[in-house]
């Protein structure tokens, strides 16, 4: 029987309701600190939940936080954060990408380079699975989901020994699995490791496929049955939306509709609207992004709700699932 891990118990996965499927309600990577870039410090849990409720407020009802040790995640934060608002949050293991692990890691006289070069393959996976089924931090909390990254169109030894320690943590656990790609770079990359493990590649969601707007490289991901991540929504500097919403009009048009999942990736104070930035918030892809894409959808000749409740609603449940 499948469930989803949440920071507050194990559920049912048609519990989840609409989800994010990628976001930071709290975080202070650990590099970013200590080059004292201030946007990046997500610490101010009245702050976070304040724009929680906004995306309350817009028929939210649970959120993947995608934070792993190296980015600064708190999983007691994070509880603080679900209980006072009632949302359910997500918590991850693992680990993000090798550019943030100059950083000093925590509970140890180093960095994470230094962890991840002094572990095998075998105890880093021991590491990862102990997140997922014990707790993080030294907490009873534990996550739901396990993540992998890689870097700008490379792909460094630690970090191969770490996607691969990562999919075996998800073989002996079932757990869902999530990577980083940098600005969309080595999806199918990924994906030939993935492969290459024996890994179903239908347990694994590919975040930031919007940052390279290629359908093609989208629909070969899409082929293998993954889930593809569009959480780059209202980030204009790098494409503007009708690019991402015709890569999903695309993907939809061959049939991918059940893979595709939604979130807002925000990790930065100037995104938030009440970290005294006044941005855009949490609660803008329900209120303004949604009644964009289904009039768009629309025009193109589908459903437009049918496929939001897809990607916010059905799609969540099959891709946070634990499974045997």
């Amino acid at each position: 029987m499948s469930f989803v891990r949440t920071l507050r118990g194990d559920i049912a996965p048609a519990d989840l309701g609409v989800t994010y499927a990628h976001d930071h309600l709290y975080c202070v990577p650990p590099l970013w600190k200590e080059k004292h870039i201030d946007d990046f410090m997500i610490d101010d849990v009245e702050a976070s939940i304040k724009d929680v409720e906004l995306f309350k407020a817009a028929g939210g009802r649970s959120v993947y936080d995608a934070t792993a040790i190296d980015y600064g995640r708190d999983p007691r934060a994070l509880k603080a954060i679900s209980d006072r608002t009632g949302i359910h949050i997500i918590a991850t293991a693992g680990f993000n990408k090798a550019i943030m692990w100059p950083g000093q890691m925590a509970g140890t006289n180093g960095s994470f380079q230094a962890w991840v070069d002094a572990h095998s393959r075998a105890e880093i996976r021991d590491h990862v699975v102990r997140e997922l089924t014990v707790g993080l931090d030294g907490t009873d909390l534990k996550a739901g989901v396990a993540k992998f990254g890689t870097g700008y169109n490379t792909i460094s030894d630690g970090e191969d020994k770490v996607v691969r320690a990562v999919l075996d943590a998800h073989k002996e656990t079932g757990c869902p699995l999530h990577s980083h790609t940098e600005m969309g770079t080595l999806i199918l990359e990924q994906l030939a490791i993935v492969r290459a493990e024996g890994v179903d590649p239908s347990r694994w969601t590919i975040a930031h496929v919007d940052r390279n707007p290629d359908p093609w490289v989208h629909r070969k991901a899409a082929e293998s049955g993954a889930f593809l991540c569009f959480d780059g929504i209202s980030r204009i500097k790098y494409h503007a939306e009708s690019v991402l919403i015709g890569c999903i009009i695309s993907l939809v048009r061959h049939g991918h509709q059940d893979q595709i999942l939604i979130g807002g990736d925000i990790a930065r104070r100037t995104m938030y609207r009440n970290y005294g930035e006044g941005g855009l918030g949490l609660g803008y892809i329900l209120a303004s992004w949604v009644p964009r894409f289904v009039e768009e959808a629309d025009d193109a000749g589908f459903d437009g709700k049918a496929l939001v409740d897809s990607f916010l609603v059905a799609n969540p449940q099959r891709a946070f699932a634990f499974t045997a």
